[in-house]
Formats: C-alpha cells, structure tokens, sequence
C-alpha cells in the first residue's frame, strides 16, 4: 500500500544485498494506480483495490478488484504474446500485492505455474473462495509467508486463508516467520527464490 514496483524491487535488494535476479526468468515489478483509498480517509495512494476497512470481516470492494484483474490481465497477455507459455508465469506480491495475485489467479487464470503471497489475506467471504467452489480444474500452486508478530495483517487471517484455498483443492504450504511484524526478512526471500527456481526450472531445449 503506497508503494510502488520499483520500491518493492529496492527493498528486496537491500534485504538480499542484490538483485532478485535468475538467469533463466524474468522479473516484473508492477506499480499499482494511484487512486482514493478509503483506509486513508479517501486519500489518493497507490494501491491495487481499495477496501472497505483493513479486516478480513467485511465485503470485498469487488469493482476495484475487478477492474485492476483487467489491468494485471493485460501485463499477462503482453508475456504470453512474447512467447512465454502461461504455465511458465508466477505472479504474487506482499501484503495488498499477494491479496490481488491470489484474485488475479484463482478467479480469472488458473493455468498459471503458481502463486505467492506475503503477508496477505483474503477476506472472509472473498470472491476467490466462491469462484473456487465450482471448480474442477489443478489450480496454481500458492507459496505463503507470515510473520506472527503482524499488527496490521493478522497472522491469523493469512492462515485462515490459507485453510480456506487448502480445503478448496489448492495445493499450499504456510510458512511460519516467529516474531516478525509486516515486513519481509533474508530468510523469507531466499525461500521464495528456491520455490520459484523449482517452479520455473531452465528448460532443456530454450530459456524463458
């Protein structure tokens, strides 16, 4: 919430002390449209949707969500128009970030390699979990981190999520990260890296 993708690309450098790079994968950072924000009284800041309150106890603000889905899509279809095959896409991002790569995915393209959320939650009765209900497809696999000691994103709500996508026939694995707060630590990025490699590995006969 108020970053933007070449923030993002910053902090995860100064945490690693270097690029999150891989020879055979390339990596986009996003930056949300600014837009009123009612957590903020209204204010304009860069966010992906906006929500009602910060809470995993009230409706989705689905028109947002929605019309940011359309947005993401585009950037998805730009990659595979360069020939880069959907089930070789990974899509995710922290807090707000994962919340929007789970929608992104789950409801609209569920032939996509994975997903990782940081941090992130989806809302109780969250449009994922029903679109989820009627579905019979493999679904992309989800990658979740989670700090305990998180006062804004409660460690609860991401694994009541995670619960949730789990009972719904997606294959998920919680990461638990005792006593850190809303933030990414070393520990946590080297994992995601390993778990992107295995997800993404080089291809025999050409690299994407």
């Amino acid at each position: 919430t108020g970053d933007t993708g070449q923030g993002a690309r910053t902090w995860i450098k100064q945490i690693l002390n270097q690029d999150m790079a891989f020879q055979h994968i390339k990596v986009i950072y996003p930056t949300a449209p600014a837009r009123p924000y009612t957590p903020m009284k209204g204010a304009s800041s860069t966010v992906w949707f906006d929500r009602y309150k910060i809470s995993n106890d009230c409706p989705e603000h689905i028109e947002s969500i929605d019309f940011m889905c359309r947005g993401l899509t585009d950037v998805i279809n730009d990659e595979v128009k360069n020939g880069i095959a959907k089930n070789r896409i990974l899509i995710g991002g922290f807090s707000m970030g994962g919340g929007m790569a789970m929608h992104l995915a789950y409801r609209f393209h569920q032939d996509l390699a994975g997903v990782f959320a940081l941090s992130s939650f989806l809302n109780k009765e969250s449009a994922v979990y029903q679109a989820l209900e009627r579905n019979e497809r493999v679904l992309p696999e989800l990658f979740q981190c989670h700090g305990t000691a998180d006062e804004l994103v409660l460690y609860s709500w991401g694994e009541e999520t995670n619960k949730m996508l789990k009972s719904l026939g997606v294959s998920t694995t919680l990461h638990t990260f005792p006593n850190l707060n809303h933030e990414l630590n070393k520990t946590e990025i080297e994992k995601l890296k390993t778990w992107i490699v295995k997800k993404l590995p080089v291809e025999a006969t050409k690299t994407s």
